[in-house]
């Protein structure tokens, strides 16, 4: 398991948990930031932060500090869970 933050631009991560205060979890929550979405890396600023991520459709640009407190899978894990879902059907 990864923080988003650690994630490179292009990369996709599954969001696994928040560890956030619950006024900032609720808003992000009712942005998409949900268990099992995926979150895409967009771009980040030239000064490296905030970044923006993509989520559920939107974009939405996240400080460092919040992104650290955001829990996600490898991005490797996501590809290996897409290809068994792929066998699967």
């Amino acid at each position: 398991m990864r923080v988003l933050s650690d994630l490179r631009v292009g990369e996709v991560g599954r969001l696994v948990e928040l560890t956030l205060p619950a006024g900032v979890q609720n808003h992000l929550m009712h942005m998409g930031f949900v268990p099992n979405a995926l979150v895409r890396v967009v771009h980040r600023a030239p000064a490296g932060d905030p970044t923006v991520y993509g989520v559920d459709g939107i974009e939405i640009a996240l400080r460092r500090e919040t992104a650290r407190s955001i829990r996600v899978t490898a991005p490797e894990a996501v590809v290996a869970q897409a290809a068994e879902l792929a066998e699967a059907v």
